[in-house]
């Protein structure tokens, strides 16, 4: 402060009512940010900036996508309007020049017309990169660097992409080791020619569903081009640009981009959910209500810390069957005591007092029961008429 270095975390110690060394909420559930979500430190919690990903959300992990109609198309122009020359692809602020050997390309998608251009992006010379379905609906990435008379193609051709499934794509490239994921099946690596130039030049623009581009194109690219992509496109994203959100969403990118005809907001390119979504009742900040991603988070410490998994929840239900099912063998078991006693019981006699030391019976009876004494009286006397 003022050029003074301020070493709090001493100054602590040695002051009344302080105590060093807590952690911050992002140490705790910085995690819950998904899909590259950076979590950000706040006085009562915290929050998810998702300004460099692909998604939205309170948590990153919204999909943002769209459905493109027949000769739509989306162009981001990485140079932006009135900038003088400066593009995406130059040194930053801070002087760190892009890194233009290595580049990953992400997105889902579903549609059931083939041949189409899912996502190409041109240079301003001969460099290029595209993601295409091929007419027999097999995918193609094409790559064009420079050094090869022709450009480098991965074909995916064992699995039909036209299907009107939701797919998920993800090509990463370093250098010229080149890997393509398909949906949730293993990674495979290709490797450019040893000749092939490893450096994507001059980046121009980017165009999602069509290429409307001046100049020389490729012609796979040409002959793919119509009628153009018709279905729906999600979560796409260039390194850290996502440029169907910024067409969606208000962002600092906003002014990249421009669209021909109209664009629809629509999930139906989203990959399949692997996990089922969290309820409110295992989300611990309950905030399933708010769509803004920069909500404050409540935090109280006396609640202890909170879950985002729903271990806890699960344990209170795996406790409460375990309960159900003791109780259920406990009246079983109740059930069945009581059926073999009653028909395994003692019985009981009404034998007369005194029969053991009687002469017999009818002797015990005589001698217990005074009625029947009364009557053997009754029967002796005399009665003179």
């Amino acid at each position: 402060m003022n050029g003074v270095t301020l070493d709090l975390e001493e100054r602590a110690k040695v002051t009344s009512g302080f105590k060093s060394g807590c952690s911050g909420h992002c140490t705790s559930y910085g995690t819950n940010c998904e899909n590259g979500g950076r979590c950000v430190e706040k006085y009562h919690g915290y929050s998810c900036d998702c300004s460099s990903t692909a998604y939205d959300g309170t948590f990153c992990n919204k999909d943002v996508g769209a459905f493109f109609e027949e000769g739509m198309w989306l162009r981001y122009n990485f140079q932006a309007p009135g900038a003088g020359g400066r593009s995406e692809g130059s040194p930053d602020a801070q002087g760190s020049p892009p890194d233009l050997t290595h580049e990953e390309v992400r997105f889902s998608f579903s549609t059931t017309r083939a041949p189409c251009i899912l996502l190409y992006v041109s240079s301003l010379t001969t460099d290029f990169l595209a993601v295409l379905v091929k007419p027999t609906g097999g995918l193609q990435v094409r790559y064009s660097l420079g050094g090869t008379r022709e450009p480098f193609s991965i074909d995916a051709d064992n699995r039909n992409m036209a299907n009107g499934q939701p797919h998920s794509v993800n090509v990463t490239r370093h250098g010229r080791t080149v890997v393509l994921k398909l949906d949730h099946y293993p990674p495979v690596s290709y490797h450019l020619p040893s000749s092939s130039d490893t450096l994507l030049n001059s980046p121009k623009s980017l165009f999602l569903g069509k290429v409307i581009e001046t100049g020389k194109i490729d012609q796979e690219i040409h002959k793919y081009n119509t009628p153009g992509f018709t279905g729906c496109l999600s979560r796409v994203q260039f390194n850290q640009l996502a440029p169907l959100k910024a067409a969606l969403r208000q962002t600092n990118a906003s002014a990249h981009v421009h669209i021909q005809g109209q664009l629809v907001e629509s999930n139906c390119g989203a990959s399949p959910l692997t996990l089922s979504p969290m309820s409110s009742a295992t989300d611990p900040w309950h905030l399933d209500h708010l769509d803004s991603a920069s909500a404050d988070f409540p935090y109280n410490p006396g609640q202890g810390q909170a879950i985002r998994n729903g271990v806890n929840r699960n344990s209170a239900i795996i406790g409460g069957v375990i309960a159900v099912v003791i109780f259920t063998i406990l009246c079983t078991l109740v059930f069945l005591i009581r059926y073999m006693f009653r028909h395994k019981g003692t019985y009981h006699t009404n034998e007369a007092k005194g029969a053991e030391s009687a002469e017999s019976a009818d002797a015990a009876i005589m001698n217990n029961d005074p009625n029947f004494t009364e009557t053997i009286d009754e029967s002796k006397k005399e009665w003179l008429i």
